[in-house]
């Protein structure tokens, strides 16, 4: 039975031995596969050598690496020998990392390549820190994993039995990992989460997996954070090949080369493969642009259960086959499902995706809760668009007076790591999770959610505003890549937008625009009036006293390298707001 993180790999022993692709990484232009054998060994001797290091049980080690299989070697490991894994985002600044290292105090740190060492360099020289590194890519100042391998099979005989012991003594009440919270909104917060915590999801999850040991997944979401995380568990706990993408450039040819089944995405990828879409289909002759705009508008219509009628199942089988079956193509071919969370999907992109026979299942949950709360699933009746879905087994949910969802369940967290009064701020006497977002029950059984109780602002003349659901209307834009809604305590709600500059560049050619750059773009003024058509046409779906008055545009784009988002891509609005201070001052006091 499957209770505690580390019985995955006595799941993989009895189930599937001898599978040869558990893991898959490419590296020099080569995808190289480590069988389930391949993993079990180098789990163990890595325990070995923790062991041998006098590593003990409770102490933090934290890893700091993109997606590949040596992770998951480090992180079984670390789970099955009692330690505590605290992954960390590979993009985040040198400050962040100070702080978590001084925070968790670490007796090693992983990372993946020189740069990652870089980063850390500072706490690495601090008379404070005491920990050892080790680099999975050859590093020349420090160790590669590999060694502790070679201790670990050297020392085997005499750690094997003291691994078994300390293996079972772990229960599954008991801490696996600390995910530090990418915040958003001021310093991480460490969430605690048990071996029970993630694997009450990965259970309840797997049961709505309809793949096998078949099948194989790609992934390319961080793993260190805790959605593909969990996923990543239920990958293997259904025994599924999993192939890690090279980047995040690097995933549309990812696709196509290993055809994969499904994989998990955010809402702001499936954004971008649209545009990509619709950019494509602008360039096509006038016969075939007229095809395709009439299969996306009649894919815009999709209603689940083929609720539209017979006369609309036979233009839409039409349509996959002349248009939709190329955008299933440019995903692999294979795709079955592809799980969605992390922020809100606009529900247009969800039904134009099924309607182009590429299931779409939007989630939602939150570190805190291990993270899946409700999830819609791949049939009818257990999906509907607009919501995040029916709640998974054993998580209870109740709306409280004023919106906020609060959860329980086998899920939720142990604690913030060192911060009880913040713990006790967000789980109630009665055990109920206090989520921060805003929603309300569907049909009394799927579960939508409307914003963030912490992002919703009041106008000064009293009007509140939920920005996230603004924002989503206003990217269905083709014009518009990113967007923030402003206006707490003012008059009006405004907008400060990052355009789409590939869609304009493109625009402006097929207008006739001269440009000689983004800041002569968006200062153009035929350009400017176009984009505020758009506000103008989206405004309309908005309440009188909420709609847009005002808009700036900017020549930047938004990532979480340049820190604009999170490692989610989320908005960071508080940066957002201090970034353009002045351009805010300008919208209202002119």
């Amino acid at each position: 039975m499957v209770t505690r993180i580390f019985d995955l790999l006595d799941n993989y022993q009895e189930h599937f031995s001898d599978k040869k692709t558990a893991f898959v990484k490419k590296e020099a232009g080569e995808w190289i596969s480590y069988s389930s054998q391949d993993y079990i060994r180098n789990a163990n001797l890595l325990a070995y050598a923790f062991l041998e290091l006098g590593f003990n049980k409770g102490d933090r080690i934290i890893s700091i690496s993109n997606n590949r299989p040596e992770w998951n070697f480090l992180d079984m490991a670390l789970a099955q020998s009692g330690l505590v894994h605290v992954p960390l985002y590979p993009t985040i600044g040198s400050k962040s990392y100070n702080y978590i290292i001084e925070h968790c105090k670490p007796v090693a740190i992983f990372v993946a390549d020189e740069s990652h060492y870089a980063k850390i360099q500072e706490a690495v020289d601090s008379q404070s820190s005491a920990f050892k590194v080790y680099g999975f890519n050859q590093i020349n100042e420090i160790p590669n994993w590999m060694e502790l391998t070679k201790l670990g099979n050297e020392v085997e005989s005499k750690q094997k039995d003291n691994l078994h012991q300390i293996k079972k003594s772990i229960l599954p009440k008991d801490l696996v990992t600390i995910i530090y919270t990418s915040g958003t909104t001021g310093t991480p917060k460490g969430v605690m989460l048990s071996h029970h915590n993630f694997l009450s999801n990965v259970l309840a999850s797997a049961e709505r997996l309809a793949l096998n040991s078949s099948h194989k997944v790609l992934s390319f979401l961080p793993i260190n954070h805790v959605y593909e995380r969990m996923v990543n568990y239920q990958y293997q706990y259904k025994g599924l090949s999993i192939y890690y993408a090279e980047s995040m450039d690097t995933i549309g040819d990812n696709l196509k080369e290993i055809k994969p089944h499904g994989f998990a995405t955010v809402p702001r990828l499936l954004e971008k493969v649209y545009d990509k879409i619709m950019a494509k289909g602008k360039s096509l002759s006038l016969v075939k642009r007229a095809l395709f705009n009439w299969a996306v508008n009649l894919g815009y219509r999709y209603e689940l259960n083929r609720a539209n009628g017979s006369w609309y199942e036979f233009q839409l089988k039409i349509a996959r086959k002349l248009i939709f079956s190329k955008w299933q193509e440019a995903l692999g071919g294979n795709i079955q499902f592809m799980c969605s969370g992390g922020a809100a999907l606009q529900v247009r992109l969800e039904r134009l995706f099924w309607a182009a026979g590429i299931p779409v299942q939007e989630g939602y949950g939150l570190t805190e809760t291990s993270p899946i709360i409700a999830a819609n699933q791949s049939a009818w009746p257990d999906i509907r668009f607009g919501t995040v879905g029916p709640l998974i087994k054993d998580v209870e949910v109740k709306i409280a007076d004023d919106g906020e969802i609060l959860a329980k369940g086998p899920n939720i967290m142990l604690g913030y790591y060192k911060d009880p009064k913040l713990t006790k701020e967000v789980i109630d006497k009665d055990g109920w999770f206090h989520t921060g977002d805003i929603g309300c029950m569907v049909e009394d059984r799927f579960l939508k959610i409307t914003d963030r109780k912490k992002e919703i602002f009041k106008t000064s003349g009293g009007i509140y505003i939920a920005p996230q659901v603004m924002e989503n209307k206003l990217k269905e834009s083709p014009f518009i890549d990113q967007v923030i809604v402003i206006g707490e305590a003012e008059r009006f709600p405004a907008v400060i937008i990052s355009p789409n500059f590939e869609f304009l560049e493109l625009y402006a050619k097929r207008k006739l625009i001269p440009y000689t750059g983004k800041e002569q773009i968006i200062n153009n003024d035929r350009i400017r009036k176009r984009i505020w058509k758009e506000l103008l046409k989206n405004n309309k779906t908005f309440d009188h006293p909420k709609r847009i008055k005002s808009m700036q545009l900017v020549i930047d784009t938004w990532t979480p390298e340049t820190g604009e988002l999170s490692p989610t891509l989320k908005l960071k609005r508080k940066v957002l707001r201090a970034k353009y201070r002045d351009m805010i001052k300008d919208i209202y006091t002119n």
